[in-house]
């Protein structure tokens, strides 16, 4: 058997595991909690696998809908054990719900949900539309509140949010603010993020010659562009020929950013040495993130690289059947797999199923989202 179907057999598995009554755990043993993030995410590859999680996705999304704030944000965790605990405090969770809905009407063909969770997604769309304080489509946050919620420090307007708002207010039809979005993370001098190589991670204002911005390269954000046509035919390629030209997806796709930020240097903030991010090529910190390797998969079959596909899709089902398999993350320099907080103990609910979709996108040369 070849690596990559044994890989897709474990990730099934995996998914088993972190299937729960109440939606999908975002790992088992570890993180025992339904994170918005995370279950969506997962949940884009799970649903592809006949009807085996339709109900665990569903689950997923009534949980996050079911413990929405009367403002309309969907929570970053909601702990559903003994000592039930909700987290809010995250944008990207909202983003993905939002996606999630729509991706398990079009997968099941099934729009019940969709039309229940009609005033949630509109209270949703609500809160997130807050989020414009500059009123130009895009969306400001704060630090720590998305998927890199302890590292780096970001604020302002990131290419991972920016991404995501592109791709929802598509699937809700909202196109003039869509292009209007997309215009401006483009073109604009004052506030867009394209900086002829890349787009840069976060923005926010100028001060004369002082810019508020963040200039190492952010793989999700970047890759996520691409896949949802932020980035145009050229962008797309020149992000893709910077991860091949400074090896972003080497050991293994992909590190999650590049390159490692250091201390001392102007990106730096001392409570980085309170996380495993502190030291370079560790966990956010330029480690590998499989579930972003499966992103980059999906790029390369966006822009019909379909030899480039296959080989990082094998170089991913190897770095997933590390032992413990589809653990957390892996350093960044050795390959070796990391340690973390949680203790790494594999069945990463997001690196299965996103390993799922990069394998059925490349069997059938089209990004299934």
């Amino acid at each position: 058997m070849d690596i990559e179907e044994e890989a897709y057999k474990q990730a099934i598995l995996t998914l088993k595991k972190c299937s729960t009554p109440d939606g999908f755990y975002a790992a088992f043993p570890g993180y025992q909690m339904v994170f918005g993030r995370d279950s969506m995410i997962t949940s884009l590859g799970a649903s592809l696998v006949g009807e085996d999680f339709k109900q665990t996705f569903k689950q997923s999304l009534i949980t996050l809908a079911k413990n929405q704030s009367p403002k309309g944000q969907i929570p970053n965790a909601i702990d559903v054990s003994s000592k039930p605990h909700i987290d809010y405090k995250s944008i990207d969770s909202t983003l993905w719900f939002i996606i999630g809905e729509y991706i398990y009407s079009k997968r099941y063909k099934d729009r019940t949900l969709l039309d229940k969770h009609k005033k949630n997604i509109s209270s949703a769309l609500a809160w997130l539309s807050y989020q414009d304080m500059g009123e130009d489509s895009m969306l400001e946050q704060l630090p720590t509140t998305d998927w890199q919620d302890a590292f780096p420090h970001r604020y302002g307007h990131t290419i991972n949010t920016q991404a995501l708002y592109y791709f929802v207010l598509s699937l809700v039809g909202k196109h003039q603010e869509a292009e209007k979005l997309k215009k401006t993370v483009n073109e604009n001098k004052d506030d867009g993020l394209w900086n002829e190589e890349f787009y840069l991670p976060w923005r926010w204002k100028n001060h004369n010659t002082y810019h508020e911005k963040g200039e190492w390269f952010d793989s999700l954000g970047n890759l996520l562009a691409i896949i949802f046509e932020l980035a145009d035919k050229n962008k797309a390629e020149k992000i893709l020929k910077y991860i091949n030209d400074k090896k972003v997806n080497k050991p293994y796709p992909i590190k999650a950013i590049y390159p490692p930020i250091l201390q001392g240097t102007k990106d730096w903030q001392d409570y980085f040495l309170d996380c495993d991010a502190g030291i370079p090529y560790h966990y956010l910190n330029g480690g590998i993130w499989t579930y972003i390797g499966s992103f980059y998969v999906l790029a390369l079959v966006k822009m019909k690289k379909f030899k480039e596909t296959e080989e990082e899709l094998k170089n991913l089902a190897k770095a997933n059947m590390l032992s413990p398999y589809f653990n957390e993350w892996i350093n960044g320099e050795t390959g070796e797999i990391g340690e973390s907080a949680s203790g790494n103990n594999g069945n990463q609910a997001w690196n299965a199923g996103m390993y799922i979709l990069a394998y059925n996108s490349t069997k059938k040369r089209k990004v299934l989202i």
